[in-house]
């Protein structure tokens, strides 16, 4: 059985819809070099853009993939931070929280 009005059709004509909405909502949840929290921290979204004389404790090599508070998601190349609830970091971003993973 299928709900009223849908058919198989119906489904083909919505996928692509169906699809760019879910894109969108992953794109959302990315957090932004605008976004308040990432301003507090100096979060950059390519950690090769860190301005060095305003973060001196940035050291090439450094990026969130490597950072003990970055959480991978599989091979995304972005994942959870814990200081970003609700939010991914790119793996090759940074801030000035960084922490050498174990």
């Amino acid at each position: 059985m299928t709900p009223a009005g849908m058919n198989r059709r119906r489904l083909l004509w919505l996928a692509p819809a169906l699809c760019a909405g879910r894109a969108l909502a992953q794109s959302q949840n990315l957090l932004q070099e605008s976004d308040d929290e990432a301003k507090a921290t100096g979060y950059r979204a390519d950690a090769s853009q860190v301005d060095r004389a305003k973060f001196p404790k940035y050291a090439p090599g450094q990026t969130c993939a490597n950072c003990s508070l970055f959480a991978p998601d599989g091979d995304k190349p972005s994942g959870g931070c814990a200081l970003f609830y609700g939010k991914d970091v790119l793996a090759k971003g940074w801030c000035n929280s960084w922490e050498k993973r174990a």
